[in-house]
């Protein structure tokens, strides 16, 4: 992994990240917080930019913002870029064309780490993918997933949202079969 100048380090951190498919029969709902957050993410033609909607359950506040993955050499940490909008810069780059993601994530703290878990919407619905972050790829490597966790899939390039957006519900079928 490349040292990151001062500059890029201001805008910019290394995501360690690890995601996992949720078993359709596991009652993971049951250990979840009651606190959501909305995501209505936008991934812009022909870039690696992802325009989202971040909704708050309790409150309704809302954050708008522009993220950037890098490419990177593992799937497991990429750095990531972003920048907060206000409503019109917003609806700029809403104009532009993408494809869209919508997902509900709950959370669920377990062994002392945070699991946040995505519920898709729309062509996606029966989606259920978990995912957490840790501050080192040791220590991410090292976590134990929860007990609702089918399998591991940060590896397969399927699941990333970058990806599910272009997907149809028959795709998604067809993948989990």
């Amino acid at each position: 992994m490349q040292n990151l100048s001062e500059e890029e380090t201001k805008y910019t951190r290394i995501e360690h990240e690890r995601r996992f498919l949720v078993s359709p029969q596991a009652d993971w709902r049951s250990l979840v917080e009651s606190y959501s957050k909305t995501f209505e993410d936008k991934y812009l033609e022909n870039t690696r930019l992802r325009l989202r909607i971040l909704t708050d359950s309790d409150t309704g506040r809302r954050l708008l913002k522009l993220t950037k993955k890098a490419e990177s050499a593992s799937p497991y940490f990429q750095r990531i870029s972003r920048i907060l909008l206000s409503p019109s810069e917003h609806a700029l780059f809403d104009s532009l064309p993408g494809y869209r993601l919508r997902k509900v994530r709950y959370y669920h703290h377990d062994r002392g780490r945070v699991f946040s878990i995505d519920v898709f919407e729309g062509e996606l619905e029966g989606l259920v993918l978990c995912e957490t972050e840790a501050d080192s790829l040791d220590e991410l490597m090292a976590i134990e997933p929860p007990v609702y966790v089918q399998r591991e899939v940060t590896e397969e390039p399927f699941f990333t949202g970058g990806n599910l957006c272009l997907m149809t519900r028959a795709d998604l079928l067809h993948k989990l079969s």
